[in-house]
């Protein structure tokens, strides 16, 4: 079927360099537009909380980005991809109980994705209010309007802007580090900063300085999407440009930390943003335009993590089917409207209930350290059974990450009455969303009964040859998700000697089978009675949206022409009429039977997983089939039927029986 482009991920050229600094640090990268504003707020200003604060950053940094996600997490790569589903398709078989908490690490890492575009586009935006004479511009209404125009763009695609992220990001990089080193340069004691005893001691004597952590920890947010796009640059350019990002945002951290200590002891930053104030003022109107340049960058890069993210889980049987369109020819790049709108409606609401970047910060940060311990967990098992380190070694590590995690969770709880709620409350809702989808539909396979295919061939061939029957089709084609060769749903067979017996000249039972790899594409056939009875199976990665009418023809054209079967000397329905060969496939839905008797936790699940069905993409169109082209049939799904039933006759006393 063709073997996908791999993209990037094994050059490593100026270009690709340029190409990961666009696309990966987005989000990490625009952390100094608030991370020592909300470090100090306004605390009177000491040694202890400056120097303290930015000790902690730079080893949270180390720790956290450089060793976790760098250096370990980046060698769980799933064929190339990243993120957190490619992480549980790499380990899902060595641990029965992966499954809710890799939910739970999306629906938080889907949280985030909210929150990120609103805080980014704030912080860099109200920078104007640096400029004389615009101290008091409301805000609010210009980050709606950027934030409108960039989902509003999505549909379009971002090939033909993308090519300019990674010089725009090289500009603001270079910005970060030339602000910084001129502070620096008049207050060098700030280098003091990078010894460890500093962030010991702000821990341990500064009052408050453990709650102050949550400030911290929103330096290294961006790093699990860092890992999310391993699949559009590969390990090696994320690597080698990391060097120089690092660089520059613990010299522009420095330069903010300097600028803070020259106002003296005791003062305060009385509202100020230290990213902006080291900025000369004849400066301020470009810098605070590179710096809305790259919180879209960064925004973009959460919007289109949050699509690929939602088109895995689908793909993973976690989410409702919806409608993925594919903008561009750029390998990875969809466009998702259901998500798109949600994503919109999310972060204006967020920028009209906190108003401004300082109150949004309070929700920023609670959510992922869930994300980040759930990476951790599936780590353990990644380093355990595929790269077989040392067990020891690995609960060490595993140790060292989890608690310096559950430290940084504790220290965001605070934030939850402050607006960490709403995070939570919509991390909730995804989580719920992805369970209902995942045991829905586990409830359902569990009632499909599969039948040995073999003892019903003769009686498919005796109807497929008997004229009297009317012809449904020359080609009759049922979806199944029975994976072995000789199995079939028992449906199936009911459904071709139904009362009304459906004959074809062949009869084909096509399987999906959703591979953990993320871009297989392969097909499998078995001949079960010659030119009568296929069983054709196709390999789809989890990252491919399938098109799977498209790919079954290609399949029967390659066998024609192959003259693997015999399909060449058989007419295929076609007419002098109508060229297109006689195809027809058959769908068959499961629908909640109201035979149905539940417990309060079975109903909840499966009624809003059938719910969710009735919202979402139908059969036909999830899997790619034309319309024209589909029969669909119902059969009812009765899961637990009622058992009493009081029925009484009309004059009798004694209730009738069941069944009477």
């Amino acid at each position: 079927m063709g073997k996908p482009q791999t993209g990037i991920s094994g050059k490593v050229t100026a270009a690709t360099l340029l190409v990961a600094l666009g696309i990966i640090y987005g989000d990490i990268g625009t952390s100094p537009l608030y991370v020592l504003k909300a470090i100090v707020g306004e605390r009177p200003i000491t040694e202890l909380l400056v120097y303290g604060g930015i000790s902690c950053v730079f080893w949270t940094i180390t720790f956290q980005t450089t060793f976790k996600y760098i250096y370990l997490t980046l060698q769980a790569d799933n064929n190339g991809e990243g993120g957190i589903f490619s992480l549980y398709a790499l380990v899902r078989r060595y641990g029965k109980f992966l499954i809710i908490p890799t939910m739970l690490g999306a629906s938080t890492l889907l949280a985030d994705g909210i929150i990120t575009p609103p805080i980014s586009v704030s912080s860099a935006v109200e920078g104007l209010t640096n400029i004389k004479g615009m101290e008091h511009i409301p805000t609010v209404p210009i980050v709606i309007f950027i934030l409108s125009a960039l989902f509003f763009f999505q549909r379009f695609g971002t090939h033909k802007v993308g090519s300019t992220f990674g010089p725009a990001m090289l500009v603001w990089f270079t910005m970060l580090s030339t602000l910084g080193t001129i502070q620096i340069a008049q207050h060098p004691s700030i280098l003091k900063a990078f010894n460890p005893m500093y962030a010991f001691r702000f821990l341990a004597q500064y009052p408050g300085g453990f709650i102050l952590l949550g400030g911290v920890f929103l330096a290294t947010t961006g790093a699990e999407a860092l890992y999310s796009d391993l699949g559009h640059c590969g390990r090696k350019n994320i690597r080698i440009t990391w060097i120089m990002v690092k660089t520059c945002l613990m010299i522009n951290y420095m330069g903010q930390a300097a600028w803070i200590m020259n106002l003296g002891e005791g003062a305060t930053l009385s509202g100020r943003n230290p990213f902006f104030e080291i900025m000369p003022h004849w400066f301020l109107i470009v810098g605070i335009g590179i710096a809305t340049m790259a919180a879209i960058i960064a925004s973009q890069a959460m919007i289109s993590g949050s699509y690929t993210l939602v088109n895995e889980a689908m793909n993973l049987n976690f989410w409702p089917r919806v409608a993925v369109r594919q903008p561009s020819e750029v390998k990875g790049q969809i466009y998702i409207p259901s998500v798109n709108l949600m994503l919109w409606l999310g972060c204006v609401l967020m920028v009209l209930y906190f108003r401004n970047s300082s109150n949004m910060e309070a929700a920023y940060g609670l959510a992922i350290t869930i994300t980040m311990m759930v990476t951790t967990y599936l780590l353990t098992f990644f380093l355990l059974f595929r790269l077989k380190w040392n067990r020891f070694l690995v609960f060490a590590l595993m140790l060292l990450f989890a608690s310096i995690e559950i430290t940084f969770f504790i220290a965001n709880a605070h934030k939850f009455p402050e607006g960490g709620y709403i995070t939570i409350f919509i991390s909730a809702a995804y989580i719920f969303i992805m369970y209902s989808v995942y045991s829905g539909r586990k409830i359902s396979n569990r009632f499909t009964k599969f039948v040995d295919l073999g003892r019903y061939a003769s009686d498919i061939t005796a109807l497929s040859n008997d004229l009297e029957i009317p012809k449904t089709s020359t080609h009759l084609i049922y979806l199944t998700k029975a994976n072995h060769r000789h199995e079939i749903e028992e449906k199936i067979i009911k459904s071709i000697f139904a009362k009304k017996p459906k004959r074809a000249d062949v009869y084909w039972f096509l399987h999906i089978h959703r591979t953990t790899a993320p871009y297989t594409l392969s097909y499998d056939v078995s001949e079960l009675v010659d030119d009568k009875v296929i069983k054709v199976t196709i390999n789809i990665g989890f990252r491919i949206q399938p098109r799977t009418e498209l790919y079954f023809k290609k399949i029967v054209q390659e066998l024609i022409n192959n003259k693997g079967l015999n399909l060449h000397v058989r007419p295929d329905g076609s007419t002098k009429y109508n060229s297109e060969p006689d195809f027809k496939f058959v769908v068959i839905e499961k629908f909640l039977s109201v035979e149905n008797e539940f417990t309060l936790a079975d109903g909840m699940l499966l009624n809003t997983y059938f719910m969710l069905k009735r919202f979402s993409l139908s059969d036909e169109r999830a899997f790619g089939l034309d319309k024209s082209d589909v029969l669909i049939e119902e059969v009812p799904l009765v899961y637990q039927p009622v058992t009493k039933v009081d029925l009484k006759r009309e004059g009798l006393e004694t209730p009738v029986p069941n069944g009477n």
